[in-house]
């Protein structure tokens, strides 16, 4: 009676050290980049095959990026609220309603003039030819291909 009890709690020990290894094996690839101080980059590293000199420097240059990212962000935002609150005190655009999407507009163009220069700077960071899959990949991403259909949707 004892040795099937213990066969049985052996193969169980067994069956759940086999899953955590399998588990294990199967995630750490995919956790890895968690660990990284920034962890939103990390792809980019295997993604270019950057080495760690590259890498470095693009985590600097993004960390630099983002403090002036955020003002220009609550500069866009706050601009948005004042179109916003001008709206809804008429019913006709008004001179300071043209004023306050004006202003707004080149808000937003100085922060896609920044944002491209940031993209610019890594790219130079990385080797040629990755560099230019990386322009061409946020490009995609960031710059649409025809704005002015977009009007339309």
């Amino acid at each position: 009676m004892k040795r099937p009890v213990l066969v049985l709690v052996a193969g169980l020990l067994v069956a759940v050290a086999a899953y955590c290894g399998v588990y294990y094996s199967g995630t750490s690839s995919c956790c890895r980049p968690l660990k990284d101080s920034t962890p939103e980059l990390s792809w980019l590293k295997q993604e270019f095959h950057l080495d760690n000199a590259e890498y470095k420097r693009i985590v600097e240059l993004h960390t630099a990026y983002l403090s002036g990212c955020a003002e220009r962000c609550r500069r866009i935002d706050q601009k948005n609220a004042e179109v916003a609150r001008l709206l809804s005190a008429t019913n006709t655009v008004t001179s300071e309603i043209e004023m306050a999407l004006r202003e707004a507009a080149l808000l937003r163009a100085d922060c896609q003039a920044k944002m491209l220069q940031h993209f610019y700077e890594v790219s130079r960071t990385m080797p040629p030819e990755q560099g230019k899959r990386y322009l061409a990949w946020v490009q995609q991403q960031t710059i649409p291909a025809d704005s002015h259909s977009q009007m339309h949707h």
